[in-house]
């Protein structure tokens, strides 16, 4: 079983049309003249819907806020805001922080998937062996090996999630950029994390021990269900039924964040 792993400026489009017609009165017996009519400008095609647009907040400066670096050189921007909410120190322990935006989407992005490749994971990887208990052809997830995975649990535990979401918001053009660029381009990655965060709620929670096989060199779950699950919920299940709590926890906390930044016309 290999190691495992861990938005907002959608453009509204506002349209106005519109014009003053006025009458001077006058002792005049011609009437006065007819301003020529101009046509309006065409408006530009509507953008595609979302489900989840997400709305900008609003700026109390009186003066705009600084732009947002180029994707290629936005790591400094995102490691001071992903610090400024995670903590330095945990940032450099645990997660990738070259190309990290790009490491976040396609880490979010592959989740739901059967699998999510090792060189594009937004955290460093677990550290530890992954341990068993029982013989050849009665294996299961070892207890003890739940700890390895307490690090990361904690950073999700602690995390604020309306602080959290601020800094997805803030840097969400770079998000949705780089969502595009993986072949999306009518996507919105705000709609793409909601129904990750929501793949990962529907993950199960067994009862210990969880059973496993070993048909090759990697281990599988004996349970063809659980094996069928998708990479983040398999994530889920093998940290162990405390930790996925609480990782639910936050999940629910960060979703409830997200959708209430939603635009509503």
């Amino acid at each position: 079983m290999k190691k495992s792993i861990w938005p907002v400026l959608i453009v509204i489009l506002v349209a106005a049309v519109g014009g003053i017609a006025y009458y001077l009165h006058t002792q005049r017996t011609e009437p006065p003249p007819v301003a020529a009519v101009q046509p309006a400008p065409e408006a530009p095609p509507p953008a595609p819907q979302s489900h989840y647009p997400i709305e900008e907040e609003p700026v109390a400066a009186p003066t705009p806020p600084k732009p947002l670096p180029g994707l290629d050189e936005s790591d400094a921007e995102a490691q001071a805001s992903l610090g400024g909410v995670f903590g330095q120190q945990t940032l450099v322990d645990l997660f990738q922080l070259k190309g990290i935006i790009r490491r976040i989407v396609a880490t979010i992005d592959n989740l739901p998937r059967d699998k999510v490749a090792g060189r594009l994971l937004a955290v460093k990887p677990v550290p530890g062996h992954f341990t068993v208990d029982g013989a050849e052809g009665s294996r299961s997830i070892a207890a003890e090996n739940y700890a390895r995975y307490t690090p990361y649990v904690h950073a999700a535990q602690v995390v604020d999630a309306k602080k959290l979401v601020s800094v997805y918001v803030h840097l969400y053009p770079l998000f949705q950029q780089t969502y595009v660029s993986l072949g999306y381009p009518d996507g919105y990655f705000n709609d793409r994390l909601v129904q990750v965060i929501d793949n990962l709620l529907a993950a199960p929670t067994p009862a210990a021990p969880v059973r496993l096989d070993q048909p090759n060199v990697l281990f599988t779950y004996a349970d063809p269900e659980l094996e069928a699950l998708s990479a983040g919920q398999k994530m889920l299940v093998r940290m162990g039924p405390a930790n996925e709590a609480i990782v639910k926890d936050k999940l629910r906390q960060i979703r409830i964040e997200v959708t209430s930044r939603v635009h509503k016309p």
